[in-house]
């Protein structure tokens, strides 16, 4: 049923398809985020694959010139529906097979080592916190960015930034 309000919100606010073929633009930022999400380059993979099956499934109507922001909620959204999804089915625990990242050509052990670590410290922060530094710190969004991605203000991602980075320097044992 339409109403006078849903009529002139439709009307006032323009709308555009968001393009399949520009997808590949954000793959980067994406994975990042993803990674600092599930906190395994294995898992962050297959949730970028997701997302981007998800989008691709039907046309998408944007409001905004914001990509990027829009595919950051549909990832979250797809992660946190398939965390839901997985914390209902019953595993088994494997605590003897540890996930091994790709080693970049060039790269020291040493900053692979450190690499691990700092992601393993983002992975354990409370969601809002996790939230922000990934859109920020690893998917590379502005204040403003990432404050529309995770529908929130400003100010809110900064301290949540704030805080979490503090955790993630706690966590890794550089605290005085």
């Amino acid at each position: 049923m339409l109403t006078a309000m849903s009529v002139l919100a439709t009307t006032e606010t323009p709308t555009r398809e968001l393009d399949p073929a520009r997808l590949g633009d954000h793959v980067d930022r994406l994975y990042r985020a993803a990674v600092g999400l599930c906190g395994s380059h294995a898992d962050a993979e297959d949730l970028v694959q997701e997302t981007f099956v998800s989008v691709l499934r039907r046309p998408r109507m944007l409001r905004s010139d914001d990509d990027v922001g829009y595919l950051l909620r549909v990832l979250r959204n797809t992660f946190y529906s398939r965390y839901r999804a997985e914390s209902r089915r019953p595993r088994a625990a494997d605590l003897e097979n540890h996930e091994e990242l790709p080693e970049r050509a060039g790269s020291a052990p040493e900053a692979v080592l450190a690499s691990r670590e700092v992601l393993s410290a983002v992975a354990g922060l409370p969601e809002p916190y996790r939230e922000a530094v990934a859109a920020v710190d690893l998917a590379g969004l502005s204040y403003r960015e990432a404050a529309s991605a995770l529908d929130t203000r400003e100010g809110t991602i900064m301290s949540r930034l704030h805080r979490g980075r503090a955790q993630v320097v706690e966590a890794l044992g550089y605290t005085s």
